[in-house]
């Protein structure tokens, strides 16, 4: 398997662990709220904000070159954050490989 591959899959699924702990142990309120509760708290989920949108701008534009679609990204994105970008990386990559272009 490809080493970019691997590395994707880990990061998604340490991350997807992350999450759910998270869910878990905060629940949706408790990851959200804290962000309103100080300027420095603001700040970074503002730059959050900032960094999703300018992601699927990215997908927007990158997703044709290699005939994917990036609206389910797009989506997954607005809904769940990194995971849309971390999962358009892995179809991106998962496409190259398949398709037989590096």
């Amino acid at each position: 398997m490809n080493p970019r591959l691997i590395a994707l899959t880990l990061v998604i699924l340490a991350f997807a662990a992350l999450t759910a702990q998270a869910l878990h142990v905060a629940g949706y309120w408790g990851i959200l709220l804290p962000n309103f509760q100080s300027w420095g708290a603001a700040q970074v989920f503002t730059d959050l904000v900032i960094l999703a949108v300018l992601a699927c701008f990215w997908m927007w534009t990158d997703a044709p070159r290699h005939q994917l679609p990036a609206w389910p990204f797009i989506l997954v994105t607005l809904a769940a954050g990194a995971f849309g970008p971390l999962f358009y990386l892995l179809a991106r990559e998962w496409r190259s490989r398949t398709s037989g272009s590096a």
